[in-house]
């Protein structure tokens, strides 16, 4: 049996029936704040600085997924 569902509704009201937050606001402002930086010709602006911190939670996020996978792989391995 096959059953197809479809959902006629923007992405917005797909997010708040999701839960999610609403960043948009947030977006809106850390992209203000980086063209303020660009446009002023800041010496060492560094327009990665900004996302540095999400871009590291994010990664060591992934780090942890992989070490836990190889951990599973290698106790998998020992019992054999």
């Amino acid at each position: 049996m096959k059953v197809n569902v479809t959902f006629d509704m923007t992405p917005e009201e797909f997010r708040r029936l999701l839960g999610l937050p609403d960043v948009q606001q947030f977006q809106a402002d850390v992209f203000e704040q980086m063209m303020e930086k660009m446009k002023a010709g800041e010496d060492g602006y560094d327009p990665m600085s900004i996302y540095q911190p999400m871009m590291e939670k994010g990664m060591s996020a992934m780090t942890n997924f992989q070490q836990n996978l190889m951990s599973m792989m290698m106790a998998g391995q020992s019992k054999d």
